[in-house]
């Protein structure tokens, strides 16, 4: 009779290919690439969704005058990249004036790309709604907010603008869509990766009969996981977690165990 440490052995299940529901890394030192050589895994990305821009002529029906707004507020690079595209487009140069308020660090020096970057016109936080919101309390009465937004977007920060009677506008400046998905024919992983909701619902979009059988399924954040559960599938590995912020560490760990 098998002991029961050869029965856990037997009851592993091998991973050997990983698909990531989004771009490749443009690094070649990223982890996934130092986990194919380690694990000998298959790591493939392909993303699932698309950004598709509004048009001129889709956003003047809103009527919104972008240079009303004394203060802008971005909650990724690409509100960045569509607000100014899309300010562009219509023939709009923000004033020197104007005030940029970014969820991070990271997306306020990414506004570089497109301003001269001061910090008296430029506030960010540290990722956290408790943060960001406190700086706007600070802005309050002074300024008019615009949120550009996708027509897919968290609602944490029009609550809060709503709830405390701001002056502000919610706008669409791009759209989140399916990608076409059509010549991976089938989805013959061992693992699959998503980011969004939105990931998985193009993964029933491009493949409506979609079996689970024994393929693995992870997720990062918790809305993510939400809608791979109310999908019906089965949820092996969800991040972040205390000891495993990122999905590389979570998956490195998953392929030491499972290996």
């Amino acid at each position: 009779m098998a002991s029961d440490k050869t029965l856990k052995q037997k009851k592993k299940v091998a991973i050997k290919s990983i698909l990531i529901s989004q771009p490749p890394p443009t690094s070649d030192k990223s982890p996934y690439f130092a986990m194919e050589e380690k694990y000998g895994v298959k790591i493939d990305f392909r993303p699932f969704i698309q950004v598709k821009g509004v048009v001129a002529k889709e956003f003047r029906k809103n009527k919104i005058l972008l240079t009303n707004y004394s203060a802008i507020i971005f909650t990724s690079r690409n509100a960045v990249d569509h607000f100014f595209r899309l300010a562009e487009e219509i023939g709009v140069k923000m004033p020197e004036t104007t005030k940029y308020f970014c969820v991070t660090e990271a997306i306020a020096l990414y506004l570089q790309k497109y301003i001269l970057y001061r910090k008296r016109k430029v506030f960010y936080g540290n990722g956290s709604i408790q943060n960001i919101t406190a700086l706007f309390m600070k802005h309050k009465e002074k300024e008019r907010f615009l949120f550009p937004c996708s027509d897919i977007h968290k609602d944490d920060i029009p609550n809060f603008l709503e709830k405390n009677d701001f002056n502000y506008t919610k706008a669409v400046f791009y759209k989140t869509i399916d990608s076409d998905l059509s010549d991976l024919k089938n989805l013959s992983y061992d693992m699959i990766v998503f980011f969004s909701p939105t990931g998985v619902r193009s993964l029933f979009s491009n493949f409506p009969k979609f079996k689970q059988n024994n393929t693995k399924i992870a997720t990062f954040g918790a809305v993510t996981a939400k809608a791979v559960k109310d999908a019906n599938l089965k949820l092996e590995l969800q991040v972040p977690m205390p000891e495993m912020p990122s999905m590389t560490m979570a998956i490195e760990h998953y392929l030491k165990q499972n290996i």
